[in-house]
């Protein structure tokens, strides 16, 4: 198994639209570890480690969001397992 790291940022309509706690489900259910938060542009900022591939399914995930949500646009950006978190949870 590959662990990597991902940075996504989320524009359009995703902040009180349950964007976070949906994130958190699905991150959960592939068993991935990192934290969702919203930025004060309007985006979600989401930082995910864990399996490539579980990875890779989160960040196509991100292009649909919420059911209420409307994604504009993202941004991904890979980066190197740094094992730096216990689970996954929003942040404020």
């Amino acid at each position: 198994m590959i662990h990597n790291r991902v940075l996504v940022e989320v524009f359009g309509r995703v902040q009180g639209v349950c964007f976070r706690y949906y994130a958190v489900e699905r991150a959960k259910s592939l068993d991935l570890t990192g934290y969702v938060r919203n930025c004060l542009d309007g985006s979600v900022e989401v930082i995910a480690e864990g399996d490539e591939d579980r990875l890779r399914s989160f960040v196509d995930w991100t292009r649909e969001g919420s059911p209420a949500s409307r994604v504009r646009e993202i941004k991904v950006t890979w980066d190197e397992f740094r094992d730096e978190f216990d689970n996954f949870t929003v942040k404020f």
